[in-house]
């Protein structure tokens, strides 16, 4: 309903805040990990925000770029995950280490995020990770290959865990050899490179 709300943020608290625009106050909630990076009372913001409506409960959640509303979503199709919970993991670990964490079964990082057991943890990894099968991951040419510094194992986690965010196989692979070079063959900082890219 709507896509993002830009206006003037007016009131904060810890997980929640006010952007008024055109005269209507919107309560928008957010974690206190995403709250810090929304501006101070008094500026101009653009909010990301999911319209959540249950039986018992309509809300807003707000996030700083659109990346992180796209986990938030990706969250959301988890079984036992709501939104409260989505928005905490969302607030606590960013798009990149999140869908890394997911690709290379990363138990750890998952459950030092507050409220995350290990059992929760393991079902995000099987059940995102499920996303994938059936898709057919990018193939690359010989010659796309050879001009590529990372290879094999690396890039197949890099496209791997842009699948998990939503990313085409194609748009994964074209955004990961746009932004590789030789002085960058972490994973992680591809796969953040590449969500940059990727939003442009």
């Amino acid at each position: 309903m709507y896509a993002y709300i830009i206006g003037e943020v007016v009131h904060k608290e810890p997980e929640k805040m006010i952007i008024e625009n055109n005269g209507i106050g919107y309560m928008i909630n957010a974690s206190s990990g995403l709250m810090e990076k929304f501006s101070a009372i008094g500026t101009q913001v653009k909010v990301h925000t999911y319209y959540y409506v249950r039986e018992d409960q309509i809300a807003l959640y707000g996030f700083p770029t659109r990346e992180e509303l796209s986990m938030f979503e990706l969250l959301l199709t988890v079984s036992g995950i709501g939104p409260k919970v989505a928005c905490n993991i969302t607030g606590s670990m960013n798009p990149g280490q999140f869908a890394l964490a997911v690709v290379t079964g990363d138990t750890k990082s998952l459950t030092s995020i507050k409220g995350i057991g290990k059992k929760g943890a393991e079902r995000m990894i099987l059940e995102l990770k499920d996303k994938l099968k059936g898709r057919d991951m990018p193939s690359m040419s010989e010659a796309a290959a050879d001009n590529m510094p990372v290879i094999g194992h690396q890039l197949s986690e890099a496209v791997s865990a842009l699948m998990v965010l939503g990313y085409s196989g194609p748009e994964a692979e074209r955004a990961v050899r746009d932004v590789t070079t030789e002085d960058n063959q972490s994973v992680e900082n591809i796969i953040r490179l590449s969500l940059r890219q990727l939003a442009r």
